[in-house]
């Protein structure tokens, strides 16, 4: 994998760059489906390549390998060919996942020990074998296995688990460095800097992980209860220790003006559920603001979704026909309201891309970020 810094925008951090794989360029700032079973929810994959312009989507390495599981995968040829989706996928290590599990997980020097919300069978994660996983599943670019603590932790928690990530990171970097991809294509490996929401620690981890030359790095453990201008400071500390000239991964990051400001600090990557969860339940993301489609203001609104909008939905279904799906629980009015949400959030990481390489993120970005925070 190649990243190539093109621009960076006067009076910001904000950059744009390529991202080389061998199964596609992407252009970041970028921001990445994310298709967690292999599918992006009520989206075909040709939906997501010619209108949504999905250039990356992620996979998710718990779910995957729970279902259809590693051997599926493998007899397939990898998931590229398993789900007919011939661009670059990310597959993020499942570190997230166990730890959502809470009750039904435990966490030791081996590995993360869990349970299947499937049918509560046992299993573990060690290091080692999330790359094998990874390997298998065939992505472009596999997260290094991790603990993300609470956004809440006590600094002593915090250290704790930091240390831990840090240890499996050198055991899974070990094993990364041993293997080779099964597919006859290059994989990247990108860890993940945690600390919590101290700034120490994020800078010990920063330095940390830095010091290994991957192709990329993540950052991890935001967004995940903390307030929004702290994660923010965090971004802010991490990104200035780690290297320029690779790729920065914002882990599961979210709102559009959560986006804007992430590309403003520096960061090239993001995804996040948000675009598709919200949308199905009739939340739509415009560039004018943030509509909700249930509301009975747009009952009689025969104008499209959206004027000008980026995608074909926009143009050829009115507002008050979308509500009428959704008041009628109709499954198209989530099939329209997740392309339309994606789309927009493509174009927007778009724009950001096309301001900083003319010079003017600065100036478009304020204006950008109080559009997109009203409610229409």
């Amino acid at each position: 994998m190649d990243f190539e810094l093109q621009a960076t925008a006067p009076g910001s951090a904000a950059r744009a760059g390529l991202i080389t794989t061998d199964h596609g360029t992407i252009e970041t700032p970028i921001f990445m489906p994310v298709g967690t079973l292999g599918s992006v929810k009520g989206v075909h994959q040709h939906e997501l390549r010619d209108d949504v312009k999905a250039q990356i989507i992620l996979g998710n390495t718990y779910h995957l390998y729970l279902r259809p599981g590693i051997e599926i995968l493998e007899r397939a040829g990898g998931l590229h060919r398993f789900n007919g989706w011939e661009r670059p996928i990310l597959t993020d290590s499942g570190g997230f996942q166990v730890f959502s599990l809470s009750g039904n997980r435990k966490l030791t020097e081996e590995g993360a020990h869990f349970r299947s919300h499937i049918d509560g069978s046992r299993h573990l994660f060690t290091p080692e074998g999330v790359v094998d996983i990874e390997r298998s599943i065939g992505a472009d670019i596999m997260m290094a296995l991790d603990e993300c603590p609470p956004g809440t932790s006590d600094y002593d928690y915090a250290r704790k688990s930091l240390g831990l990530t840090h240890r499996w990171l050198a055991r899974g970097w070990k094993r990364y460095k041993e293997t080779e991809g099964r597919y006859g294509y290059t994989q990247a490996y990108f860890p993940i800097v945690q600390g919590c929401t101290y700034k120490d620690l994020r800078t010990e981890s920063a330095k940390y992980v830095a010091d290994f030359g991957a192709d990329g790095n993540a950052i991890g453990g935001l967004a995940v209860g903390e307030p929004a201008e702290v994660m923010y400071d965090m971004i802010e500390v991490v990104n200035d220790i780690l290297p320029k000239d690779k790729p920065r991964y914002l882990m599961g990051v979210g709102t559009p003006a959560n986006i804007l400001e992430a590309i403003d600090r520096g960061v090239d990557m993001m995804d996040c559920v948000m675009p598709t969860r919200n949308g199905r339940n009739g939340m739509l993301f415009t560039s004018e603001g943030i509509m909700n489609m249930r509301n009975k203001k747009w009952a009689d609104d025969f104008s499209p979704i959206q004027e000008d909008g980026p995608s074909y939905v926009d143009r050829v279904y009115s507002r008050a026909y979308l509500r009428h799906l959704f008041i009628s629980q109709e499954l198209l009015a989530m099939q329209i309201a997740s392309i339309h949400n994606l789309a927009f959030y493509l174009w927007l990481v778009g724009e950001a891309r096309r301001h900083i390489m003319a010079g003017d993120f600065d100036v478009w970005k304020p204006v950008m970020l109080e559009r997109v925070t009203r409610r229409l």
